[in-house]
C-alpha cells in the first residue's frame, strides 16, 4: 500500500506540474500539411535555405522561418527571405489556406511569374514583403482588400502599368516601398488620402506624369527631399500647413528647367536661409513661405526680383530681422496677392505700385502712417493694415476704392472717418473692422452695404446708436467692451432676418432683453457682463441654430429655461451669476460641452441621472476664454455618458439633497464647486472628488466626510464597516491564492523527500526494486 500511495502522489505531482508546464506541440496539422505542399511547390538547389529543416515528424512551430501565436497555435509568421525558393506562386498555392498570417516576407527568391489576386486571402496580414522577387505583370487590384497591412514592398520587380488606385483603401499602411518596381502612368492620387502613411519610396520607376501635389493640412514632418523639385512634369506642388523641418535644399535644377508654377511650403518648421536657388523656379506665379524661421537673420529680397511671373507672394511672419523696402517689389507687374504681415516694412510716401493689387495685408509691419500708394490700387478687394501704429483719421479716399469690401484696421490709434455721408454710405464694403482702436462719439456713419462690422475696444459711450438699424444686410455685430448704456434698441429687428452673431459683451446695457431682436438665423449670442433684467426672450426657441449662448453676469431673473432642450445645435451654455431659480430639470443636450449655472438661485435636488444625454461631453474641448470653471468634456467613453467630464461649478445656489454618487467615478473630474447649496449627506468616496479642497463644499451645512472635518455618524461608519469587510474578504481570498501558491512549490519538495527516503530506506529491505517497477 505504502508502494502505490507513493507511485499515485508521484504520478499525480507529474501531471500537475505537466499541466503547469508550456505545451510543447503547438502547430495545428492542416497547418503543417499546408507548409510542406508549399514547400513542396518549388524547385530548390543545393542549398534549400530555411525549409531544409521542416520535417514531417517534428512540430511546425519549431521550423526556421515560422512563429506561432503561443495562445492558439496558428502559424503567424512566415519568413522565407534568401530561401532559394525558384517558381511561380500559384493563385492556388497552399500559402493562402495559412489564414491567420500577419508578416509574410518572401523577399529574394526567384517567384517569377505574377503575382496571383488570391494574395488577398490572407486578410490579416500586417507586413508583406516581397522584395526582389522577379514578379512580372500588373500588380493585382485586390490587394486593396487587406485592410490591416500596415507595410507594404514590392521593390525591385518588373510590374507594368499603374498602382492600382484601390492602394488608396489601404488606411492603416505606414510603409510604402516600390523602389525600382517598373510602376509607370500618372502619380496615384489616392496615396495622398492615406492618413497613417510615413514613408514613401517611388525611386527609379517610370512615373511620367506627377502634375500635382497637393498635401497641405496634414502632419507630415522632416525634411523635403530635393528631388521632388527635380521633377520635369510636376507644376503645382503644395506642402502648406503641416510640420515639416530643416532648412530646405531645392537642389540643381538649371540643368533641366522647373515647370513649377505653384509652390506652397507656408506654416510649417522650416529654418535657416531662405535658398537663393527660388530664384531659379522663373516660372513660378504663386509662392507662400510665410511663418518661416530664418532664426533672426536677414532675408535677401533680391531673390524674388527675378520671379517676374509672380502673381501670389505670401511672406508673412518670417520672422526676420532687417527691414524691408517695399519698393523692392515694384518690378513685380504681375502681384497680385501679397501678403508681407510681420515683417518690418519701409513704406516710402512716394511709392508707385504699378501692379494690379487685389489682396494686400501688411498687419504687424510697423507702419505709422496710413500706406498712400493704396490710393491708387483700383482693383484692391481686401485689406489688412491691422496691429501697426497709425494714428488719426481713415482716409476719405479708401471709401472711393470701386471694388474694396473688407477692411481691417483694428489694433492701431484709429479715432474717426474722413468722408462726406454721401461717400461713404454709398462705399460698396461688406466687412469693416474697426475694434481696438481709439473712437468715440460721435458714432462714425457707416457704409449700408456693410454684413460684419465690429468695433469692439474702443471707447464708445451712451446709447446703442440707431444708424446701426439701418445696415438691413448686417450678419455679424460685434460692440463688446465699450461704455455703452440703455437698453437695446428695439430696431434691431431690421436685421433680425439676416444677423446669425451678435456680441453686446462688458458694456452697461440695461433693461428688459427685446423678444423681436431675436432672429431665426441667430448662432452666437453674448450679452455677458451688462445689466439686463427680466427673463430670458422665448423667442430663443426659434433659433434652431443656436450654438453659444451665454447671458453671464446680469440681472436675469427667471425659471430655469427648460425650452432650451429644443436647440439641436447648442454646444455652449453660460447662465452664470444671474437670479435664475426654481429647480433643474434633466434635459438633454446632445451637443453641449460648455454649462455654466453657477451663482445663481436654483433649488431642489440635483437629479443623479441629470447629465445623462449629454453625449458632446465626451469630445475634446478646451477652455474657452478665462472665465471660472466650465463644465467640460474631455476624451471618448463615459460612465452614465459623462466619464470625462473635467469641471463642475454648481456653487452658490440653493441645491438640496445629496451630491449624486456617480459623480466619484468621473476620473476626468479635475475641479468642481458645490460650495454655498443647501446640500446634505456624505460626499461621494472617489480619487478625484477626495481630492479637492474643502473650500468646494463649504457652506452645506449638511454635509459631512473628508475633504470636510464634519464625519457622517452612521452613513459614514456603514461605509467605512462595507469598506472593511470588502479589504477582509480581498484578504482572505489573497491567503488562499498564498496558500495555494506555496503547497504548489511545498509538495513537490515533501513528495521527493519522502520518496528519495522511502527509496533509501527500502533499498536496505529489497524494496527498490518493486519503486523502480513503479516509476517504470
Amino acid at each position: 500500500m505504502m508502494i502505490l500511495s507513493l507511485c499515485l502522489i508521484i504520478s499525480l505531482s507529474n501531471t500537475i506540474l505537466g499541466i503547469a508546464s508550456p505545451a510543447r506541440h503547438l502547430c495545428h496539422p492542416y497547418q503543417k500539411d499546408a507548409l510542406l505542399e508549399f514547400k513542396n511547390e518549388f524547385h530548390y538547389n543545393v542549398m534549400a535555405g530555411k525549409t531544409e529543416s521542416w520535417r514531417n515528424n517534428t512540430d511546425c512551430c519549431s521550423w526556421k522561418g515560422i512563429s506561432c501565436d503561443p495562445m492558439t497555435g496558428n502559424v503567424v509568421e512566415l519568413d522565407l527571405q534568401d530561401s532559394f525558393l525558384n517558381g511561380p506562386l500559384r493563385s492556388n498555392s497552399s500559402l493562402f489556406r495559412l489564414q491567420h498570417l500577419r508578416t509574410l516576407d518572401l523577399g529574394l527568391n526567384n517567384l517569377t511569374g505574377i503575382l496571383p489576386a488570391s494574395i488577398s486571402n490572407l486578410k490579416y496580414l500586417r507586413i508583406l514583403t516581397l522584395y526582389s522577387c522577379n514578379l512580372f505583370g500588373k500588380i493585382p487590384s485586390s490587394l486593396g482588400n487587406l485592410s490591416y497591412l500596415t507595410d507594404l514592398d514590392l521593390s525591385v520587380n518588373d510590374f507594368n502599368g499603374e498602382l492600382p488606385g484601390s492602394v488608396g483603401s489601404l488606411n492603416r499602411l505606414t510603409e510604402l516601398r516600390l523602389v525600382s518596381a517598373n510602376i509607370s502612368g500618372n502619380f496615384p492620387p489616392a496615396l495622398l488620402n492615406l492618413s497613417e502613411l510615413t514613408w514613401i519610396d517611388l525611386r527609379s520607376n517610370n512615373l511620367s506624369k506627377l502634375v500635382y501635389f497637393e498635401i497641405s493640412g496634414n502632419s507630415f514632418s522632416g525634411s523635403v527631399p530635393p528631388s521632388l523639385f527635380m521633377i520635369p512634369t510636376l507644376v503645382d506642388l503644395d506642402l502648406g500647413r503641416n510640420d515639416f523641418t530643416g532648412p530646405l535644399e531645392i537642389g540643381n535644377i538649371s540643368s533641366s528647367p522647373s515647370r513649377l508654377r505653384v509652390l506652397y511650403l507656408g506654416e510649417n518648421n522650416f529654418n535657416g536661409p531662405v535658398p537663393r536657388s527660388l530664384s531659379k523656379l522663373v516660372s513660378l506665379v504663386s509662392l507662400d513661405l510665410s511663418f518661416w524661421n530664418t532664426r533672426k537673420g536677414k532675408v535677401d529680397f533680391s531673390i524674388f526680383l527675378h520671379l517676374k511671373s509672380l502673381k501670389l507672394l505670401h511672406l508673412s511672419n518670417m520672422n526676420t530681422k532687417n527691414m524691408v523696402d517695399l519698393s523692392l517689389l515694384s518690378h513685380l507687374m504681375s502681384l497680385g496677392d501679397l501678403d508681407l504681415s510681420g515683417i518690418n516694412l519701409k513704406i516710402d510716401p512716394t511709392l508707385n505700385l504699378p501692379s494690379p493689387i487685389k489682396f494686400l495685408a501688411l498687419s504687424s509691419c510697423g507702419i505709422a502712417e496710413f500706406p498712400k500708394f493704396i490710393q491708387s490700387q483700383t482693383r484692391l478687394i481686401y485689406l489688412d493694415i491691422s496691429a501697426n501704429q497709425i494714428g488719426g483719421q481713415v482716409p476719405a479716399w479708401l471709401w472711393k476704392l470701386p471694388v474694396l469690401w473688407y477692411v481691417n484696421v483694428s489694433q492701431n490709434s484709429f479715432n474717426g472717418f474722413e468722408g462726406s455721408e454721401d461717400v461713404i454710405q454709398k462705399s460698396a464694403k461688406v466687412m469693416l473692422d474697426i475694434s481696438s482702436n481709439t473712437f468715440q462719439n460721435p458714432f462714425p456713419l457707416l457704409p449700408a452695404s456693410l454684413m460684419h462690422f465690429s468695433c469692439s475696444d474702443n471707447r464708445f459711450s451712451g446709447e446703442i446708436s440707431r444708424e446701426i438699424c439701418k445696415l438691413v444686410y448686417l450678419d455679424t455685430l460685434v460692440l463688446s467692451n465699450n461704455n455703452f448704456n440703455g437698453s437695446i434698441p428695439r430696431c434691431f429687428e431690421n436685421f433680425s432676418t439676416t444677423l446669425s452673431v451678435l456680441n453686446l459683451r462688458n458694456n452697461s446695457i440695461s433693461g428688459v432683453f427685446p423678444e423681436e431682436s431675436i432672429g431665426v438665423y441667430l448662432r452666437s449670442l453674448d450679452v455677458g457682463h451688462n445689466k439686463i433684467s427680466g427673463e430670458l426672450p422665448k423667442s430663443l426657441i426659434n433659433c434652431s441654430r443656436l450654438e453659444f449662448l451665454n447671458v453671464e453676469d446680469n440681472m436675469f431673473s427667471d425659471k430655469f429655461p427648460f425650452w432650451l432642450r429644443s436647440l439641436p445645435n447648442l454646444q455652449i451654455l453660460v447662465l452664470r451669476s444671474n437670479k435664475f431659480h426654481g429647480k433643474i430639470f434633466s434635459l438633454i443636450f446632445p451637443k453641449l460641452r460648455i454649462f455654466d449655472i453657477s451663482r445663481n438661485l436654483f433649488t431642489g435636488v440635483l437629479p443623479s441621472d441629470y447629465f445623462a444625454g449629454w453625449s458632446a461631453m465626451s469630445s475634446d474641448v478646451g477652455i474657452v476664454d478665462s472665465t471660472p470653471v466650465r463644465i467640460l468634456g474631455r476624451g471618448s467613453g463615459f460612465y452614465h455618458s459623462l466619464t470625462n467630464l473635467q469641471s463642475l461649478d454648481l456653487s452658490q445656489n440653493r441645491l438640496s439633497g445629496e451630491i449624486p454618487p456617480e459623480l466619484g467615478k468621473l476620473t476626468f473630474l479635475a475641479r468642481m464647486n458645490f460650495s454655498y447649496n443647501m446640500l446634505e449627506g456624505p460626499i461621494p468616496q472617489g480619487t478625484q472628488i477626495q481630492s479637492q479642497n474643502s473650500s468646494s463644499f463649504a457652506e452645506n451645512p449638511g454635509l459631512c466626510g473628508f475633504p470636510l472635518e464634519k464625519t457622517c455618524g452612521g452613513k459614514e461608519e456603514e461605509a467605512t464597516k462595507q469598506e472593511e469587510d470588502e479589504d477582509e474578504e480581498k484578504e482572505e481570498k489573497d491567503q488562499v491564492l498564498s496558500w495555494i501558491s506555496a503547497a504548489i512549490g511545498y509538495v513537490p519538495g515533501v513528495l521527493g523527500g519522502l520518496t528519495i527516503g522511502h527509496i533509501l530506506y527500502s533499498y536496505k529491505y529489497g524494496w527498490f526494486l518493486r519503486i523502480f517497477h513503479c516509476f517504470t
